[in-house]
């Protein structure tokens, strides 16, 4: 999907212009609701994503076992762990090392090992490089020109607001994988692990899906209270967060050049809540 087609329309989402009191130079925000799309701040400006990768990274897998390159349930990562512990936290990788620190469907371990791991077991399975497997895969295909991965698949993408909301609008109506693949990759996996939410604490559960954080009713949580409990979508330690409300029909992304702390604690639940409250 190219910028000129994502529809940017004149009309505002006022909610958008919060970000303007955030305490960062540069911030970027957007959110896309059938054929609009409302932005805020420099949209073609670059950020970088950080874990927002981990969900284009879990998107290739999921094309890559459609293509039958391969299985998510076959042997990868740690002894006892397959592609699909991998997507979803549940291999035992530490948040990074490669030492195991639990079996596998035991503990949630938000595992950046885990993730980048997935990117060196799918770039040995389709014999090319994890980068130009992605670029083929997804980037690609919706013309996301902007976006580079820059270092590893945990967390090396970088790019501009309107490639990210291009990605959440393909999040609400996949044509890069069948509904039901994105249906069973936004359902929990392995159900009732407890675990740690970095920078939020631990909960019980800690649900996620194959790549994909669900919302479920976590509190405190990144995204705000009118969100719904089916809401997917990832933070990033650079300031950035994309989320899909499926009951609200939208997806709302931001990127910002701080790395993300109390304020983004603070900020982003506030401004969630906003922008549902307008759409509604």
């Amino acid at each position: 999907m190219s910028r000129r087609s994502i529809g940017l329309v004149s009309r505002p989402v006022e909610a958008l212009a919060q970000i303007d009191d955030w305490p960062v130079e540069h911030a970027a925000a957007g959110v896309v609701r059938g054929a609009e799309t409302w932005t805020h701040g420099p949209a073609e400006r670059s950020f970088a994503w950080a874990s927002v990768t981990k969900l284009f990274t879990a998107m290739a897998v999921l094309v890559a076992a459609e293509e039958g390159v391969l299985d998510l349930d076959e042997p990868a990562g740690p002894p006892g762990a397959t592609v699909r512990h991998l997507l979803a936290h549940a291999s035992g990788l530490p948040f990074d090392g490669p030492r195991s620190i639990s079996q596998p469907s035991k503990r949630r371990i938000y595992s950046n090992t885990g993730f980048d791991q997935l990117g060196a077991f799918l770039e040995a399975k389709a014999e090319m490089r994890f980068a130009d497997y992605l670029a083929a895969a997804v980037l690609g295909p919706l013309r996301l020109d902007g976006t580079v991965l820059e270092g590893p698949p945990a967390s090396g993408l970088s790019g501009p607001l309107v490639d990210l909301l291009a990605f959440g609008r393909e999040l609400r109506s996949p044509t890069l994988v069948a509904p039901e693949t994105l249906a069973e990759a936004t359902s929990v996996a392995f159900p009732g692990l407890a675990g740690i939410l970095p920078d939020f604490g631990r909960y019980e559960p800690l649900d996620w899906g194959l790549g994909f954080e669900l919302r479920d009713a976590k509190e405190p949580h990144w995204t705000g209270t009118r969100n719904s409990a089916p809401t997917f979508g990832h933070f990033g330690g650079a300031g950035s967060f994309l989320w899909v409300d499926p009951e609200a029909g939208a997806a709302c992304a931001s990127l910002a050049d701080r790395q993300f702390g109390g304020w983004a604690k603070e900020a982003w639940p506030a401004f969630s809540d906003a922008v549902l409250a307008e759409l509604r």
